[in-house]
């Protein structure tokens, strides 16, 4: 049970993923209460169950595309804590951790439970017509809240009363079709929560099958601060009723009332089911909109070059023949680039083009380095160098080449379309691996880096704690020798917490390659978490290598090999990955225990367009079974980045254990969205339900695909709008 972290370019953020929501609501409420005065926000609001309701029962409205949504509730000794996202502007998915009390499942005071739900607007609100939702809760979990509904929502901003009425009418199944039934339309055989149950199957039998129940509700937005609820309920509540006495249910009927603390805050109180006082709190954030403003260094004015006919010496090319001169240019654009974030990696010239290969350790977005480093090379360069090209080389990995006419720069840079119409004339190709005769900058090998600071390190979701946290130091260090080499490695001394203090023995009937976690959090304090080298290159014009060895990861070290198809141009990409590795001993050091295993993948991965990016893994697992692992994620223009996965093995639900196949959601903030300032730094987070040992996966730092397609043509034209930032 538990979460992976990851962090680009920064092993000093490592573990910080805990914290990274708490920095997030942070710095987003901060933000907002500095303006008290505001609109209503164009959002719904949200049920106890985290999604767009009423009180307990679903609407037919969507989130804005792109909004994420955090919701805890609570009443009759429940509690539920629901993370949304709408993923498309139709289709929005949660996750739900639910602590259930005197539920009297498998022994605990309070039973704990995860569950998702899918939800997809079949038609859209409009003058006439109700917006029309289809929802699927709990579809995979064990079953405890699971229900289908479809849903109409109809808003009357004209009504005889102040304010906006919403109207909402539905049918439910399941627990939603468990009160005053009117039938079952498509089949009674629908089966029930089992105290045991391992849950995570997708049981398409049941759907939409068994009694069906209306249900309907009426909210009132008085003003922009101020809502009134009511709503007829159709869930009976009957294993938490009569089968359980959680709390006792007299009636169907709901009120609340909610206020709008800030943008992003709401807060609700509510009476239910005739006996219970409950209380829902709402937070509601877009990954476009930062925490904090973004605050970056002026841009370089660009120099229009004289005319030849006014200043002819101004375009004599005698400086190419002088290899002082050239040198004297590599020293003043270095200089010139250093100011900016920028790294002079390489320079060629001739009397009329230049070809700049740089570093960018500062700006998330690609073309931000691009669009600085051309006026870095208009300022700097001789008249006569009228063609720019500019490759970005991250790792010792050229990327890709933008081509830019200094003319059209000069003459685009206050057009109201700049950054289109500079698009439009330039250029976005593949880059040789290498630049032979060029001028390079010596003063960037060798290169060594380290830090210290805190570190957290999360486990989520067990039975008995559902948050458990370590905290220390950790020390991290790198070292470049030469292009493409890193060797680098963590050190964490552990100060505190209670991950290791989880007194359950793993009982899984797979090699023990994950549910031990709990052992290494326990023993040692001090712990080596990573000790590695590294050589990365680029084998040809589309084709990118990596070869690892050390201790990869707390759990496993041995030798990694990657290789990488992944041409400028195109939204596929082609990896295959093999290693080899062993298990780790458990105290930290750098021992090894008897187990060991070949593993790898064979990897496709695709960009959609928009920012959906799709993966598909297929190979064999730390735990030696074989299967695939599908990933569909969304990135937006900001670094933010919000996805799934689940993994499918030859392993069976009943040998997996609870939870019957791996599977989470990733999330990726960059660092920026909440320092206000330029950095490419991000913090990644893997959530899952929970951590079994089937469809692990080797976690190796430093893998290609990122590295690589993070400059290239999707990704430069993605954000071209910054090019003159």
């Amino acid at each position: 049970m538990g979460t992976e972290r990851k962090v680009r370019n920064c092993a000093w953020w490592s573990g910080k993923a805990a914290l990274c929501v708490v920095l997030l609501g942070a710095g987003q409420a901060g933000a907002e209460n500095s303006y008290p005065i505001f609109d209503m926000p164009d959002r719904p609001s949200l049920n106890f169950y985290g999604a767009p309701g009423l009180v307990d029962m679903p609407t037919a409205e969507a989130m804005p595309d792109g909004q994420l949504a955090i919701g805890v509730s609570h009443f009759g000794g429940m509690t539920r804590t629901t993370l949304s996202f709408q993923a498309t502007p139709r289709l929005s998915a949660s996750f739900r951790y639910v602590g259930i009390q005197d539920w009297n499942a498998n022994g605990f005071e309070t039973y704990r439970d995860r569950s998702f739900d899918l939800r997809y607007l079949l038609k859209k609100e409009d003058r006439f017509w109700p917006a029309v939702t289809v929802g699927l809760q709990d579809f995979a979990g064990t079953g405890i809240y699971a229900g289908e509904y479809v849903v109409a929502t109809k808003t009357f901003d004209n009504s005889p009363l102040p304010g906006t009425l919403k109207v909402t009418g539905g049918l439910g199944w399941g627990r939603l079709g468990s009160s005053n039934s009117i039938g079952t339309p498509f089949g009674s055989d629908r089966g029930s929560f089992t105290a045991g149950d391992t849950g995570g199957e997708l049981s398409f039998d049941q759907w939409f099958r068994g009694p069906v129940a209306p249900f309907a509700g009426v909210e009132w937005q008085v003003n922009n601060r101020w809502a009134l609820k009511a709503e007829y309920s159709s869930d009976a509540y009957v294993a938490e009723d009569s089968g359980r006495d959680v709390f006792t249910r007299k009636s169907q009927v709901n009120l609340g009332t909610e206020y709008q603390y800030s943008e992003g805050l709401r807060l609700g109180a509510y009476y239910l089911y005739g006996s219970e006082v409950g209380v829902n709190f709402q937070y509601q954030f877009h990954p476009r909109n930062p925490a904090t403003s973004l605050t970056v260094t002026p841009t370089l004015p660009l120099n229009v070059r004289p005319s030849r006919a006014a200043a002819p010496q101004a375009w004599d090319t005698g400086w190419a023949a002088s290899s002082q001169s050239q040198i004297s240019y590599r020293d003043d654009l270095k200089s010139v680039l250093s100011e900016s974030g920028l790294a002079l990696v390489a320079l060629q010239l001739s009397p009329a083009s230049g070809e700049l290969r740089l570093r960018n350790d500062h700006y998330q977005a690609p073309a931000v380095a691009v669009g600085r480093a051309a006026r870095a090379m208009a300022q700097v360069l001789p008249a006569s160098v009228e063609t720019f090209r500019i490759v970005l080389v991250e790792e010792n990995l050229a990327q890709s080449a933008v081509t830019v006419r200094r003319s059209d720069l000069e003459a685009l840079e206050f057009d109201p379309m700049a950054a289109d119409a500079l698009l439009a004339v330039s250029g976005i190709g593949e880059a040789a691996p290498r630049l032979p005769g060029a001028m390079t900058n010596a003063d960037i090998y060798p290169d060594f880096a380290w830090a210290i600071g805190p570190y957290v390190s999360p486990s989520y979701f067990d039975p008995t704690e559902p948050v458990r946290l370590d905290f220390g130091v950790e020390v991290a260090a790198s070292y470049r020798p030469a292009p493409g080499w890193t060797i680098a490695g963590s050190l964490q001394h552990r100060l505190g917490g209670n991950v290791g203090d989880d007194p359950r023995p793993s009982n899984s009937r797979l090699p023990k390659v994950r549910t031990n976690g709990s052992l290494y959090a326990n023993q040692g304090e001090t712990a080596l978490n990573t000790a590695y080298v590294s050589k990365r290159w680029k084998a040809g014009n589309d084709l990118y290598a990596r070869v690892s060895l050390g201790y990869f990861e707390r759990m496993f070290g041995g030798l990694s090999t990657e290789l990488l198809w992944k041409p400028v141009d195109s939204n596929l990409a082609l990896g295959v990955e093999a290693n080899y590795v062993k298990q780790r001993d458990f105290d930290g050091g750098v021992g090894f225990q008897d187990y060991s295993v070949a593993t790898g993948h064979v990897s496709a991965y695709y960009e959609f367009g928009g920012g959906y990016h799709g993966q598909l893994d297929v190979g064999r697992y730390l735990a030696g079974d074989v299967g695939a692992t599908v990933t569909i994620s969304r990135e937006f223009e900001n670094g933010w980045r919000v996805g799934g996965f689940a993994t499918f093995t030859d392993v069976s639900s009943e040998e997996f254990g609870e939870g019957s196949f791996d599977k989470g959601i990733n999330l990726t903030v960059p660092i920026n969205w909440f320092l206000g300032e330029p950095d490419k730094r991000s913090v990644s987070a893997t959530i899952r339900p929970i951590q079994r040992d089937g469809g692990a996966r080797l976690m190796v730092p430093g893998r290609l695909y990122e590295s690589v397609r993070s400059g290239h043509r999707n990704a430069l034209e993605d954000q071209w709008s910054r090019v003159w930032e």
